[in-house]
């Protein structure tokens, strides 16, 4: 086990939840969507997630939350789809299915053994109803929700990293972030966070290409959250 690790952070969407799969749920089961392809809809709504934070990582737009950004996108892949008219109520709903993604198979079994040693908590870029929501729904056992909303930053500002470890008393080299994406790993290594690489090689679909394994050296690299708590002693 990694010598001084006190907490656990985890990258909540694609490594903890299946947003793909959720997300063409909900909007499959949107009577006025019926004809929507919802997997092209879901992967064409998160592609302008970064882009969508990146205006505010620049400095280019002051900060906006991710409820806020999520439901700006939707109103583009809406027109994106030809769907001109859509009931608000009906788009608030549908912009909260992100409050309602379901966990991959083995994360609350996962996250329940870490937390019998650990400290876990989440390092997102959801703001923090999104991620109480979320948790409510899936039965994700956090301790503590931290990341973009609480500290001011979206990842992979430094600031994200380094203020979430402060918050809760502890040195980055405390803890761990654990994620299925390099690019997020890397970013909180250079911060002198540990790191867990946990692949989900469909978050992206069965034609996925990307993080299918890990590109540096990790503290962990583990099949899932099982295989991870095991090494980690839980």
């Amino acid at each position: 086990m990694p010598k001084n690790l006190k907490a656990i952070l985890f990258d909540v969407f694609g490594t903890v939840v299946d947003w793909r799969s959720s997300i063409a749920r909900e909007v499959e089961a949107v009577p006025q969507l019926s004809q929507v392809d919802g997997e092209l809809f879901a992967d064409r709504w998160r592609s302008k997630y970064q882009p969508a934070m990146e205006r505010i990582r620049s400095g280019s737009r002051p900060w906006v939350k991710l409820d806020d950004l999520h439901y700006e996108n939707l109103n583009e892949v809406l027109v994106d789809f030809g769907v001109d008219e859509l009931d608000e109520a009906i788009k608030q709903h549908l912009n909260r299915a992100w409050h309602r993604l379901s966990p991959w198979a083995d994360s609350v079994e996962g996250l329940r053994r870490l937390k019998t040693i650990y400290i876990i908590a989440t390092l997102s870029n959801g703001n923090v109803a999104l991620i109480v929501n979320m948790a409510r729904n899936a039965e994700l056992p956090w301790d503590m929700v931290l990341g973009a909303e609480v500290v001011g930053h979206y990842k992979p500002q430094p600031e994200s990293y380094l203020k979430s470890a402060a918050m809760l008393g502890l040195e980055p080299g405390q803890c761990m972030l654990v994620a299925a994406h390099n690019s997020d790993l890397i970013a909180a290594a250079k911060c002198g966070y540990k790191t867990a690489f946990v692949p989900r090689p469909t978050e992206y679909g069965p034609n996925q290409t990307a993080d299918l394994e890990p590109t540096a050296q990790y503290t962990v690299v583990a099949r899932d959250f099982i295989d991870l708590a095991a090494q980690l002693g839980c």
